[in-house]
């Protein structure tokens, strides 16, 4: 496999790109290739079953464009799908999950909140997590109808902002210190949820974790690419692609396919 192959990425829609964002950030000489899988968002909502077939489907898509590493940019997906991936496909896959432990380690009121989907709530993967932590409360709330909003475009709604309130009120009212977005999505709230929330609670996602991961395992697997010039970017969506064009600043070729 060649070095300058391009890293795939593939989320439920647009949110993976705030992991796409620190993947980058960091390794601005890789190629990369990211699939925004917006006619099926959110994965929340789906089976176990529906999640790691379009899983299979996106890392095939992804596969068949020559990919060397696949970042499932997708909380949902990584927490239902990442083992069958792994045992199914011969290639690196870097995974995302809820930041739990360094909220739940650094934790001076021992709770901590979790936004997230459904589907990640209810994995075997994420209450795996949850169980490591018996001393930290961990108040769980599904964002029931944010992942929609986004796709939309529509963050800075006031629909949005009243769902955020409903969900974060709550768990300020119960003293947790840190916040830990639980869908890759979220991130580009943050400016909204700090609106809302006390100064004093850290939020947390896993764009820059998965971007160090992403690297190591490229070393690791001596898949680098050596070359001095900066990436090419292409990005895939089978739904609206003026979307995915705002959220990246028109700065990237976007293209509509319909896989």
């Amino acid at each position: 496999m060649k070095n300058t192959n391009p890293i795939g990425l593939f989320d439920s829609g647009i949110g993976g790109t705030s992991i796409w964002k620190e993947v980058h950030t960091l390794l601005p000489n890789e190629n990369s290739i990211y699939l925004a899988d917006s006619k099926n968002a959110p994965y929340g909502l789906k089976t176990k079953e529906e999640i790691v077939s379009l899983s299979c489907k996106n890392t095939e898509f992804l596969l068949n464009q020559n990919c060397k590493l696949i970042v499932v940019a997708c909380n949902t997906a990584t927490t239902n799908a990442i083992k069958e991936l792994r045992e199914k496909y011969d290639v690196p896959f870097i995974g995302i999950e809820p930041a739990i432990k360094p909220a739940a380690i650094n934790s001076k009121t021992h709770c901590i909140g979790i936004l997230a989907t459904k589907g990640t709530l209810n994995s075997e993967l994420f209450h795996k997590s949850v169980m490591n932590h018996p001393d930290v409360t961990i108040i769980e709330q599904i964002g029931h109808g944010l992942v929609q909003l986004i796709e939309n475009g529509d963050i800075e709604s006031p629909e949005i902002k009243e769902l955020l309130e409903s969900y974060l009120t709550p768990m300020v009212k119960k003293n947790i210190d840190y916040l830990v977005l639980g869908c890759s999505h979220y991130p580009y709230l943050i400016p909204q949820i700090k609106k809302i929330i006390p100064a004093n609670v850290q939020i947390i996602d896993s764009g820059e974790a998965v971007a160090k991961q992403t690297r190591n395992i490229l070393e690791k697997n001596k898949l680098l690419n050596q070359t001095n010039e900066i990436g090419k970017q292409i990005f895939y969506t089978n739904s609206d692609p003026e979307v995915l064009k705002n959220i990246l600043n028109n700065s990237y070729e976007v293209v509509f396919k319909n896989f």
